[in-house]
């Protein structure tokens, strides 16, 4: 067994979780932020193109948590299950299969989005001038759509090894050129065109392919722990399977998360696209939570799933119940400073007085529930690497009734946009609380080895430098 498999199984946990944390939050917190960057070069632009990204965000994230949470979690636990086992040539086809699902995916994300996306921001408040930014930025990211399944994808295969550095490199490289690209076609720097809201759509695009290039080049390199072959091989279904398995259930909760946002932002359009603009700006806080429980969820889902395809269900346990801890008590305190503090989030991408007031209302009222959020979603990742997302699924489709079922009678009572919000954080809090008692009753995680490769636990002679 390579030594990086080792480490997973046998390093003390909490040093190893937090060597493995720390560059993936880096790397998800730049990744968003570039999003964010975006965003404040495009408000330059006026309201209606901010407006415009406000409608088309959700969506992206969903793609993203689609491709990267939902897929890239079954990906990355059939992976490190697999290499928990000791499999490593069967870990290695995985590569192969990610890949062509990837591509699979993506294909068809643009089938979808590019004739359906007008007619969906129109419904979520999106008019004249905003529905035509909104529809400019999106026929561009959407048309590349494989390349963020790809991207994806491969990453998850290497994140599947215990490998949380590399994706971190790429992502900070790439934030690093992205940065001034986006102004520089936005606004037509130097000897590059002008493309307004065009521009940021090209730059994000770029970033995805050369990422994805990078991924591909060291996975078939032979320089990490997978050695896939160069060569296509026949593709069986029993692998595809494993990552569907997963996959699909894991897709369909992060489905329901964005399917939150996008209704609600409906619901506050009634207001205006100054309303919309406030509310997606608000809520670009509540994405920004998503990445940073990722960067810690990712290291958890390899733990326990390299942990329980060694047969280690106690350290399996241990590792989810750490990190939803730290994720819980993170995404809290980030909730409460906005609460206290919205203006210090809102005024970096505008001063439009209803934006402000709509945004601030949404932070004041939601935000000192999103530790409820972060700890149910960090187990919501360990339940991935452990390949039972049941629960989670359970926990993510009662916040998404419980959220919008309370947006819609607000609305339908005229009870105003704190009634909206008050449902949104009472969604959170079912989340948190369905996903926590799974856990605390040993719904979540099996008692047995049945979502294990391996049935008993696996001996190993001592690691160098690593005890229990």
């Amino acid at each position: 067994m390579d030594m990086r498999t080792r480490r997973l199984l046998e390093a003390p946990l909490v040093p190893i979780l937090a060597l493995m944390a720390v560059p993936n939050i880096l790397v998800m917190m730049v990744q968003t932020s570039v999003g964010l960057i975006e965003t404040y070069f495009v408000s330059a632009l006026g309201t209606d193109a901010l407006a415009g990204m406000a409608l088309v965000f959700p969506v992206v994230m969903l793609v993203q948590m689609l491709s990267a949470g939902g897929m890239g979690g079954g990906i990355q636990s059939a992976v490190s299950r697999t290499l928990g086992a000791g499999r490593r040539t069967e870990a290695g086809d995985l590569a192969w299969h990610a890949t062509v699902l990837g591509l699979g995916l993506g294909i068809a994300t643009s089938l979808v989005a590019l004739p359906l996306g007008p007619a969906l921001y129109a419904l979520m408040g999106g008019t004249g001038g905003s529905l035509r930014a909104a529809t400019t930025y999106a026929s561009i990211v959407f048309g590349g759509a494989v390349l963020i399944w790809l991207f994806n994808a491969l990453s998850a295969v290497i994140r599947g090894t215990g490998n949380m550095l590399l994706p971190a490199i790429v992502t900070f490289v790439g934030a690093v050129v992205l940065i001034p690209l986006s102004p520089a076609l936005i606004f037509g720097w130097g000897p590059l065109p002008e493309l307004g809201v065009a521009g940021g759509g090209v730059a994000f695009a770029a970033y995805y392919a050369a990422g994805s290039a990078v991924f591909a080049a060291y996975i078939w390199s032979g320089r990490g722990v997978l050695r896939p072959s160069r060569r296509l091989p026949d593709l069986a279904w029993g692998p595809s399977r494993e990552i569907l398995r997963i996959g699909v259930l894991s897709g369909i909760a992060s489905i329901t998360s964005n399917v939150t946002v996008i209704a609600a932002t409906g619901f506050v359009g009634a207001a205006g696209p100054a309303a919309v603009a406030g509310y997606g700006t608000g809520a670009r806080l509540e994405y920004l939570l998503v990445p940073l429980v990722f960067g810690l969820g990712s290291p958890i889902a390899a733990i326990v799933g390299t942990a329980l395809g060694a047969g280690d269900h106690a350290r399996a346990r241990q590792a989810a119940l750490t990190g939803a801890l730290i994720a819980g008590v993170l995404t809290e305190a980030i909730g409460l400073a906005a609460a206290l503090h919205p203006a210090a989030w809102l005024g970096l991408f505008g001063d439009d007085p209803v934006m402000l007031a709509t945004g601030s209302l949404y932070l004041r009222v939601v935000g000192p529930f999103y530790g409820f959020f972060g700890f149910g979603l960090a187990l919501y990742f360990a339940a991935q690497g452990a390949g039972r997302v049941g629960w989670p699924l359970a926990a993510s489709l009662l916040r998404m009734g419980v959220a919008l079922g309370g947006a819609w009678l607000a609305s339908a009572l005229g009870l105003g946009l704190v009634a909206t919000f008050i449902a949104l954080s009472a969604g959170f809090v079912t989340m948190g609380l369905v996903n926590a008692a799974a856990f605390a009753t040993g719904r979540m995680f099996p008692s047995d080895a049945l979502c294990s490769p391996s049935s008993t636990p696996r001996t190993l002679a001592p690691a160098t430098g690593w005890r229990r």
